[in-house]
């Protein structure tokens, strides 16, 4: 098991992802098809469960775009049950402290990096591998963390929760995150720049690639030349 996207930030490349809300395997296809890296398959925010994202995950490992999964919280069994059907990742929505980081590390990951819960699922091919041990030292290396900054608390601990061992990405979610500075919707205002900039130079410093949402091409090209 590789996970290209992980290997195409350890490079220091620009990664291009969609979310998908809906259960739609053909809408994974599609962004595969379209050229992007990885999609997010949204269970926060869209109806999937754990068999609807199973077809979704088959359908970009069809396409050869990573799976990530949002996860709908950032519980053991949550993110034990996105894993086991085969995420290549997954993300996690309100992260607001180092407690809750070292949570998610911790339940994603098996022995000795963390206490994910074993058994021989879709992850593991249902056993049909070379060994198990090698399994789980696979997938401790390959499967992604990535953690969401969309709140002023978590944004006000930031460097605690970036040097968290295991936590692969910081991605910030503009609107919540504006939300929570009382200015709902403003992702440009001064406020929010100056949050956005806070982010991605904590993410620089915990040597961690940064993420965001964007609706748009130009916004696109805007904030991968911002790093």
């Amino acid at each position: 098991m590789v996970n290209e996207l992980k290997r195409k930030l350890a490079r220091g490349e620009v990664a291009l992802g969609t979310f998908i809300t809906l259960n739609c395997p053909d809408l994974v296809e599609i962004a595969g098809l379209a050229g992007f890296d990885f999609c997010i398959i949204d269970t926060e925010h869209g109806p999937g469960d754990a068999e609807s994202i199973q077809h979704m995950i088959r359908a970009a490992e069809l396409r050869g775009i990573t799976p990530v999964v949002r996860v709908t919280n950032p519980e053991a069994t949550t993110i034990l049950r996105i894993l086991d059907v085969g995420a290549a990742g997954i993300q996690a929505p309100q992260v607001n402290s180092r407690k809750t980081a070292e949570d998610v590390v911790r339940f994603a990951k098996y022995f000795p990096k963390g206490e994910r819960g074993a058994c021989l699922t879709r992850s593991s091919r249902y056993g049909f591998v070379e060994g198990v041990a090698q399994y789980f030292e696979e997938a401790n290396r390959e499967t992604m963390v990535i953690l969401h900054c969309e709140n002023k608390q978590g944004l006000e601990c930031l460097d605690d929760i970036a040097s968290v061992e295991g936590v692969d990405v910081v991605f910030v979610g503009p609107y919540d995150l504006s939300q929570s500075f009382g200015i709902p919707g403003q992702i440009y205002h001064p406020v929010m720049v100056e949050a956005v900039a806070k982010a991605l130079a904590v993410a620089k410093r915990a040597g961690k690639p940064a993420g965001i949402f964007v609706s748009s091409v130009e916004e696109a090209k805007a904030r991968i030349e911002q790093g």
